[in-house]
């Protein structure tokens, strides 16, 4: 079991204490416990079993707008001593900075909302490894998988946050995962793919039957692929895929990249950066969601945001220093975006991928290849060429290329959105980006 509150708060307290005996002007401090238990399979045996369980406290000291932080896993109050003393030394010979500070009062959190986002249910190993056993039959079935990798994860966490100001806070959480990874091959070439769950309750996730059936089939369909020229051609991302398109969009509007001018969106607040019909909101209190929180990693209080309305971005991601950088009041996400995702189109997946008579559907993307501060977007990638609706072959060996500014404004969503992850968004088409192939 995870540390109880009352434990972690009487940890950050003597903290606080000390440091402000030490002289500090102001302090904060974050006190967590987290549990994880994983278990792995590979090719129908038992490959790993593990348990970490992490305690760890970490401080920052202020003197007036000096500021330096330290950490330690180690929480005897001797130790604890040390460090803020160590750490206050070290703030006193820190450069100043005039937007050193804790986050405003008014905007600190003042009530904890239930948001369902634990659960107390504990799964022994001996089911984890049952129910990876019956993942791994069922991703098997198929003759031509010839490898399969699965794990199963149970996650359990609890925290304290607290500042000199009077914020003392915090609360538990839980997820449960599992994934598969499978690899096929044929005569002519091989190919992986994979299926993934992740949810805060035990009794949400997908059945092993259906993660190891979908991991399979995916993987299966990607043999004998085909190598497609160089073209202009419409893109369709699969929702697995589209997902990292919004996520390289939250990195661009983060506030340390505006503040150090080094985002393609800086200075983009009320212009149009998306067509008219996009809309992307950042929601920390969703039910049950992965990025669920009720304030950020300052203890600032976390609403609901329309980053994007009709197509207008409205709202940069802001924490409390780069906030003050930017004479901007933090809005709760110090530490990025929280459940981020894209509204649903007008249109279901099939019309969708009947828009074009001709298209590429990519299902994996391979690389990093965004550039935050120019905007520019390369990747490797798998799929399938479509036409007119249908799936005809897979295509391989593939690089999509674009920038993220025209990308943004030819973007058609389908209605088919779900929160399986933090960071969500429908099935998504792109016109006119480039694909170079043999």
């Amino acid at each position: 079991m995870v540390k109880d509150q009352e434990y972690l708060q009487a940890k950050a307290e003597y903290c606080l204490s000390l440091a402000k005996k030490l002289g500090a002007t102001n302090a904060s401090v974050t006190v967590a416990n987290s549990i994880s238990e994983t278990v792995s399979f590979r090719n129908k045996t038992l490959d790993e079993s593990n348990r970490s369980d992490n305690l760890a406290i970490s401080i920052t000291t202020y003197q007036n707008k000096k500021k330096s932080s330290i950490s330690s896993s180690n929480l005897l109050d001797e130790n604890i001593r040390t460090l803020i003393e160590k750490c206050f030394e070290i703030t006193k010979i820190t450069p100043i900075d005039e937007f050193n500070s804790l986050p405003d009062k008014e905007l600190l959190g003042k009530k904890i909302k239930d948001l369902n986002i634990y659960d107390d249910t504990h799964i022994e190993n001996n089911k984890k490894i049952e129910y990876l056993k019956e993942l791994e039959e069922f991703a098997s079935l198929e003759k031509k998988i010839i490898n399969t990798e699965s794990s199963f994860t149970e996650n359990k966490s609890n925290f304290i946050l607290a500042n000199s100001d009077g914020f003392c806070d915090g609360y538990k959480t839980s997820s449960f995962s599992a994934s598969c990874i499978t690899v096929a091959k044929d005569q002519n070439s091989m190919e992986r793919d994979y299926d993934y769950t992740k949810k805060r309750y035990l009794n949400e996730i997908k059945n092993p039957k259906e993660l190891g059936k979908v991991a399979s089939e995916n993987t299966v369909k990607k043999l004998k692929s085909n190598k497609i020229g160089s073209e202009k051609i419409s893109i369709i991302f699969d929702k697995r895929i589209a997902k990292g398109i919004l996520s390289a969009f939250a990195s661009a509007i983060t506030s340390s990249a505006i503040s150090r001018g080094t985002s393609f969106l800086k200075d983009k607040i009320n212009q149009q950066i998306f067509s008219s019909s996009i809309n992307i909101f950042d929601k920390p209190d969703l039910i049950k969601g992965i990025g669920s929180q009720s304030f950020d990693t300052e203890g600032v209080h976390s609403d609901t945001i329309k980053l994007v309305d009709k197509g207008y971005l409205k709202e940069y991601l802001i924490d409390t220093y780069n906030g003050k950088k930017l004479n901007l009041k933090s809005n709760g996400r110090s530490g990025g975006a929280t459940n981020l995702y894209f509204e649903n189109g007008q249109i279901n997946y099939n019309q969708l991928l009947k828009i074009n008579s001709r298209s590429l559907y990519i299902t994996e993307t391979i690389g990093h290849g965004v550039n935050i501060v120019t905007g520019d977007y390369s990747v490797g990638a798998t799929g399938f060429l479509v036409e007119n609706g249908e799936f005809k072959y897979p295509v391989s060996e593939i690089t999509i290329a674009g920038n993220l500014n025209d990308m943004f404004k030819n973007i058609t969503l389908a209605n088919d959105l779900s929160f399986d992850f933090a960071t969500n968004s429908p099935t998504m088409m792109i016109d006119g980006m480039v694909v170079a192939g043999k």
